[in-house]
């Protein structure tokens, strides 16, 4: 627990400058397949989610429980997406940070501030700091870091309906022995972002 208490003694500090401001994360940069997520979420100062904390530290079902209570406690929250054919169009790094433009800019309360996990942050109306491990360090942007990588997954396994040959809802697109065994055996599915595999292609020649 004490590790979730500092990170709400981070948004406590900031919060003295910046009474309203946003936590801001993404996920899904490093898939092979599928859009890139992220989630912009306004914590109230009395708000403690308990158990908050990074997503990648937190198993499936902790993320699926934080989820419904961080929608059902924030003071505003929003979901931004980037497709596929932006990521490929623009780069990752790019469509990464235009996700969160948009989670930003689709939140109900406009926020004078945005924490930003990662160490570069998106254009923005507000301002915006980045915070290198971010999500290991304020509770609001471990919370957008929850939504955004429940949000993602969840729609990987929606995808892996449509697409089931791949089997989507086992690796949510991650570079897995599995998803390797499902392009050696199918090719490239509709949402396969095809920069990202050309490394593959290359040690298949």
């Amino acid at each position: 627990m004490k590790g979730s208490i500092d990170l709400y003694e981070y948004d406590k500090a900031v919060r003295n400058d910046y009474p309203i401001f946003c936590g801001v994360d993404e996920a899904g940069r490093g898939p092979l397949a599928g859009d890139v997520y992220a989630a912009a979420v306004i914590l109230d100062e009395s708000t403690v989610i308990d158990g908050i904390n990074d997503s990648k530290k937190l198993t499936p079902r902790q993320r699926d429980r934080l989820y419904d209570e961080i929608i059902e406690k924030a003071a505003a929250y929003s979901i931004g997406i980037a497709t596929v054919e932006e990521i490929e169009s623009l780069n990752i790094l790019e469509a990464a940070m235009l996700a969160m433009k948009r989670a930003v800019d689709g939140l109900s309360v406009k926020p004078q501030l945005a924490i930003v996990d990662g160490n570069r942050c998106p254009t923005l109306e507000c301002e915006c700091i980045s915070v290198v491990k971010g999500d290991a360090t304020s509770a609001s942007i471990a919370a957008a870091s929850v939504l955004a990588k429940v949000t993602r997954d969840r729609r990987m396994e929606e995808l892996a309906l449509e697409y089931p040959r791949w089997r989507f809802e086992k690796h949510k697109g991650y570079g897995t022995k599995l998803h390797y065994e499902m392009l050696d055996k199918y090719g490239e599915s509709p949402i396969h972002r095809h920069s990202f595999l050309k490394k593959y292609y290359a040690a298949k020649k």
